[in-house]
């Protein structure tokens, strides 16, 4: 079971596929999990997968194609029913092996990569779905323990800096340049782990969304273990 601590209430945990497509976003609530404790061997199918670059996708041919013992066939099994529900439903899931992502060194003051805490944002109504089989998990933060880092006197400050433009037209800026989508961790803040096997269905911003999106991101990966990840 995951470890939520008492006092967050955004996170709302079900015990099925069903409930948590089904389970609306509302009031506080941005983050829905399904716990789960799964059996068989995710080590193998990273371990047996020929990898290309730093994130290698695997397709369900090559993921039927391996060669692998009984436990890992109980973990492949679990990755096509989830990829299988998840299409279903209309999604587009994508199943990653992961080395590490790239690293955004583009203004060292304010990187926009992955590993900074951000929410998704889209132009229609959508949630991300994801589930980390093998490896470091992806975390969320409370909204109240992160602020919006554009918002924050002194990154703004520096940001007006790159910006050359008329002032009407620097908060399309942040938005172009997807400055507005970052997010940094108070000092006391706690992040959340979301542990293995877990599928999670996180708020996304979009226009109709009655929620505040939820802020997340990828861990930094443990020396020598890549990561397995589905996500759409």
């Amino acid at each position: 079971m995951i470890d939520i601590p008492h006092a967050e209430h955004q996170i709302h945990c079900v015990t099925n596929f069903q409930d948590l497509v089904s389970t609306p976003f509302s009031g506080v609530i941005n983050a829905i999990c399904w716990t789960r404790k799964l059996p068989g061997d995710f080590s193998e199918i990273v371990n047996k997968v020929e990898l290309n670059g730093n994130i290698t996708a695997i397709g369900q041919e090559e993921l039927c194609e391996l060669q692998l013992s009984e436990q890992g066939q109980l973990a492949r099994d679990i990755l096509l029913n989830d990829l299988k529900l998840l299409t279903a439903h209309g999604a587009s899931p994508i199943l990653n092996v992961i080395s590490y992502y790239h690293r955004d060194n583009t203004y060292p003051f304010f990187p926009t990569d992955v590993y900074s805490f951000h929410v998704d944002r889209s132009p229609i109504p959508i949630d991300t779905f994801l589930c980390t089989y093998h490896g470091e998990s992806s975390e969320i933060l409370p909204n109240s323990q992160g602020k919006k880092k554009v918002l924050i006197p002194a990154i703004r400050d520096e940001l007006k800096k790159l910006y050359h433009g008329e002032d009407e037209g620097f908060e399309s800026f942040l938005s172009e340049n997807f400055f507005d989508l970052h997010y940094q961790a108070e000092p006391d803040a706690r992040p959340i782990s979301l542990g293995l096997g877990n599928l999670w269905r996180l708020a996304v911003d979009h226009p109709e969304s009655q929620v505040p999106p939820c802020l997340h991101r990828a861990p930094k990966e443990r020396s020598g273990q890549n990561r397995l990840l589905m996500i759409c």
